[in-house]
């Protein structure tokens, strides 16, 4: 039977993954690889990371069915509320994993990347807690947009570095990082926010991020009798939530899987990060995956109004199950999200981050049953979008 799941010894999901680094980076790689199972894997880190899950982050977050937009699709939407986590978003998880394996690898400097913020908070906030150096790269047009978690992650200590290069945005903040983890390689440990990167990257967040789908699976059976639902959505760019939601069902073919990408102002625009309807594949930060490139393999600049899902590729893991039709992918433009955020605001009372605003523009776009289990992951929530959201109230008097 095809694993979806895990990847093979190389890092390869069927064809996408595997580690393509510069041979300063290869020592780095090298010691992960040869070191992440087996810690993550021991008693000792599973009970100090849960334990932390629990009291700190708060974990089992709530599995919510929201019965007005449940009523206004004609079918049963749950909600995943990540939103409900310490820091606002599902990010803490990772981050909270990886400065434990860290701790263990024996370093003491921490860098990270970020586009919305929301990881850079949480490996602020992981750092804090566990008395770290932490060094942030983000782009200088994000810091722009997403000041409220700029303000948070210094106010935790971390140092917040712009990325001016490029578009300014998450991709140039991941080659930034990448650098300083090439200049500074015995002392530190980069923590990717996202299932993309060299493996054995994609893997280590996949499995942080998949307490998600396992309390998924439970808590259906509480409430319905069940484990499985017939769909899980998620928002993809990198797709570290999706990856999490998607873990515990990828190799059940009864629940089907659907996965929304940034189209931005729309796929023909020139203005999108609508990664499998406009990319081929391609190397992007460390990995084979499916890429926004040129015909002579250089990048294109993608655009999202969402921070979080401005990122020209999605991780190997999510390419996989493109490829082999395990998932369907959905564009969902800009004004397209903010039409669900605020669906969701009026019907639920629940701000929701832009970037889970194109995984609830789904409900719009595919017809569900009556009888059906619909779990959405609402992987953020929007105190971070506020700005973008009064532009919106403004501008057509909401």
């Amino acid at each position: 039977m095809t694993t979806y799941r895990n990847p093979d010894e190389n890092g390869y999901y069927g064809e996408f993954g595997g580690a393509f680094v510069p041979e300063m980076l290869y020592p780095n790689v090298e010691e992960l690889q040869q070191n992440y199972i087996k810690i993550i894997e021991s008693e000792e880190f599973k009970k100090e990371l849960n334990d932390l899950l629990k009291d700190y982050v708060g974990r089992a977050t709530p599995l919510y069915l929201a019965k007005n937009l449940s009523e206004k699709y004609g079918t049963n939407v749950y909600l995943k509320r990540e939103d409900l986590n310490h820091t606002g978003a599902h990010k803490i998880n990772n981050a909270l994993g990886q400065v434990l394996l860290a701790k263990k690898l024996g370093k003491k400097r921490i860098i990270a990347e970020t586009g919305a913020g929301q990881h850079g908070v949480a490996t602020a906030t992981a750092c804090a807690l566990m008395n770290l150096e932490c060094i942030v790269y983000m782009g200088e047009v994000d810091i722009a947009r997403q000041a409220p978690n700029v303000a948070r992650m210094k106010m935790l200590g971390a140092k917040v570095v712009p990325a001016t290069s490029g578009s300014k945005t998450l991709k140039d903040a991941v080659n930034e990082a990448l650098r300083d983890w090439i200049n500074n390689a015995t002392t530190t440990h980069y923590i990717i926010g996202s299932v993309v990167g060299p493996h054995p990257f994609p893997d280590l967040v996949a499995r942080f991020q998949s307490v998600i789908s396992e309390e998924i699976k439970w808590q259906l059976k509480e409430k319905i009798g069940r484990e499985n639902p017939d769909y899980v959505i998620a928002c993809v760019g990198g797709g570290s939530n999706a990856a999490g939601t998607f873990y515990h069902f990828v190799d059940e073919p009864s629940v089907k899987i659907i996965a929304a990408e940034a189209g931005g102002f729309g796929v023909s625009s020139g203005k999108s990060a609508a990664t499998t309807f406009l990319g081929t594949t391609g190397v992007l930060h460390g990995s084979k995956s499916i890429v926004m490139q040129t015909n002579d393999g250089q990048v294109i600049e993608p655009h999202s109004i969402s921070a979080g899902l401005d990122y020209p590729g999605i991780g190997p893991f999510h390419a996989n199950l493109f490829k082999n039709n395990r998932a369907e992918f959905f564009s969902i433009n800009d004004d397209e999200a903010l039409e669900s955020a605020f669906e969701l605001t009026r019907l639920e009372g629940i701000i929701p981050a832009l970037e889970s605003s194109h995984a609830l523009h789904v409900l719009k776009k595919k017809n569900f049953q009556k009888d059906d289990v619909v779990v959405i992951c609402l992987s953020g929530r929007g105190d971070k979008d506020m700005e973008t959201y009064l532009k919106k109230l403004e501008t057509e008097n909401l």
